[in-house]
């Protein structure tokens, strides 16, 4: 039986991205599931992306390990300097204005014209 990153290097073979071994090596310490759990998303997608049969966007994917399990930062309009995760969440809330308080529109309309907001096809 071959492990996640047995079958990741078998299926990317010298194109296999840096990333994609390290979220293989985070799945053989934990497991599939437990990886797509922590990044929100299924274990199809897992296991399609070691296997090289992921059909989405896998800059979106790299992005989304990256915050999660590298804690990446990223330089927000208008908050600065701030973990990614924070600014997926923003990005998140910005889909669907809510007038709630005056910083969540402050973030739509920052989100709106952030060059992140608009290469997100989630």
């Amino acid at each position: 039986m071959t492990g996640p990153v047995e079958t990741a290097r078998a299926a990317w073979g010298a194109d296999l991205p840096e990333w994609v071994e390290a979220l293989a090596q985070e799945c053989a310490a934990s497991s599939q599931n437990r990886v797509a759990q922590r990044l929100d998303r299924s274990g199809a997608l897992i296991s399609q992306l070691l296997r090289r049969k992921y059909p989405g966007d896998l800059a979106a994917v790299e992005e989304l390990f990256n915050a999660v399990f590298r804690n990446s930062r990223v330089n927000c309009p208008a908050l600065g300097d701030i973990a990614a995760t924070a600014c997926r969440d923003w990005r998140d809330k910005a889909r669907h204005f809510e007038n709630t308080n005056s910083h969540r529109v402050r973030m739509y309309r920052a989100c709106h014209t952030c060059p992140k907001m608009k290469g997100d096809t989630r």
